[in-house]
């Protein structure tokens, strides 16, 4: 079976999805994840399994908390790296929860629920290509909370009051913007400036802290590991935590205070190019070593 081979492709979002992750896991070449990888000591079964039958299989064990994180984690890692149909696998392996929550969010809808359909399975792409934090524990929970809240938020669009926080605590009136009053971009750019940020950082920061992108990609662009990307961001976030609270993106920094910094992103710099250097003369002699 092919995607081509449907005369009559499903409308819903839903539907077509599961559609298409039927032709991309059926035989004679079903797509499958080699679950060695994750050791006997999930319960998994320790061959290469189709997609099918693995969800099969986590839907039949519930409790298997560790196999259920291992198998999203590489799901995730693998719709972020590997291509369109392993984002087409991991929509068919959540398809249970997600048709699930159609059909709740569904119940005395006015609308189309096709609209519903599509709303949820956005929710669930946006979490798949950004949101899920692979370093957290059940990546997969908050996919399907992602998913079941884009659901939700439709259907409180077709609600003549919406709820909101409660606001009798507010006092009325003006009210003095807190500090730092520039947008997060603008601040990012001045740290660049200070030397606080690297250039060749800045873009990677802005993605992943500020737009919430998913880092595993961003660390191949880069050139780097996802760990050691992860490190260089850590590093940064402390170094703007204190430039702010020493007041150096919000206020004047000296003529001392500037020329320390930059001198200290030039030792960075040095650094890098070291280790880059380093790791180039590595993998020119790799073939060599391994020849021997």
């Amino acid at each position: 079976m092919s995607v081509s081979d449907a005369t009559d492709w499903p409308t819903s979002a839903l539907d077509a999805a599961a559609t298409a992750f039927a032709a991309l896991t059926c035989e004679p070449a079903p797509l499958v994840l080699d679950c060695t990888a994750f050791g006997p000591d999930t319960g998994l079964p320790q061959q290469e399994v189709p997609l099918p039958a693995l969800r099969d299989w986590l839907l039949r064990h519930p409790r298997a908390y560790t196999a259920r994180d291992e198998v999203w984690r590489e799901l995730i890692r693998r719709a972020r790296l590997d291509g369109p149909h392993w984002v087409v696998a991991a929509v068919g392996m959540a398809m249970p929860a997600l048709q699930q929550y159609a059909g709740q969010s569904c119940e005395g809808y006015n609308g189309d629920p096709a609209d519903v359909d599509a709303e949820i399975l956005t929710g669930f792409l946006t979490a798949l290509r950004d949101r899920a934090d692979l370093t957290k524990p059940a990546p997969y929970a908050g996919l399907c909370k992602a998913a079941w809240r884009a659901g939700r938020d439709l259907r409180l669009q077709q609600q003549d009051y919406l709820p909101v926080e409660d606001i009798e605590h507010v006092t009325p009136g003006p009210r003095t913007p807190k500090a730092p009053y520039g947008h997060p971009d603008l601040l990012v750019r001045r740290a660049v400036t200070l030397g606080i940020l690297d250039p060749e950082d800045e873009q990677a920061y802005i993605d992943v802290r500020l737009g919430h992108r998913a880092i595993e990609p961003i660390a191949v662009a880069n050139g780097v590991s996802v760990d050691a990307l992860r490190m260089r961001l850590s590093r940064i976030d402390s170094r703007i935590a204190e430039a702010l609270a020493d007041g150096l993106l919000t206020g004047v920094a000296s003529p001392e205070t500037v020329a320390q910094l930059r001198l200290q992103a030039g030792q960075r710099s040095q650094r890098r190019a070291g280790r880059a250097a380093a790791r180039r003369e590595a993998a020119a002699h790799a073939p060599v070593m391994a020849a021997a």
